[in-house]
């Protein structure tokens, strides 16, 4: 069974910056996809960034040039380096980790950590 763990969210003004860790447990498979995906009050959860095993990115356009995603394949873990932050950045966020087999597919979710982002 494959645990993700997130750390780091809290309350931050506006402009500053904060950094989420995902830390992956279990049995993974090498090639993988890890994301960050956020939830705000009301909304439908979205997707921030990913990265590849290889260290392909993409974000999307509302964080990009202020986040930056990285990941330590050694230790199973994923980065999120948030600067500029924004109002409208406050959501709960989730670690997401998957990669396909020949006969399945595999997804996995962290529990969310908070990001809260004051005027």
């Amino acid at each position: 069974q494959v645990q993700l763990v997130e750390s780091g969210g809290g309350l931050v003004q506006a402009g500053g910056s904060l950094r989420l860790s995902c830390a992956a447990t279990g049995t993974i498979f090498s090639i993988n996809v890890m994301g960050w995906y956020r939830q705000a009050p009301g909304k439908q959860r979205e997707l921030v960034a990913r990265i590849t095993s290889g260290g392909t990115t993409n974000y999307a356009d509302s964080v990009k040039g202020r986040f930056t995603i990285s990941r330590d394949n050694t230790k199973n873990t994923m980065y999120l380096h948030m600067n500029s932050l924004k109002p409208e950045d406050t959501a709960v966020y989730y670690c997401n980790i998957g990669w396909s087999t020949a006969w399945r597919e595999y997804n996995y979710w962290g529990q969310g950590t908070q990001v809260t982002v004051s005027s």
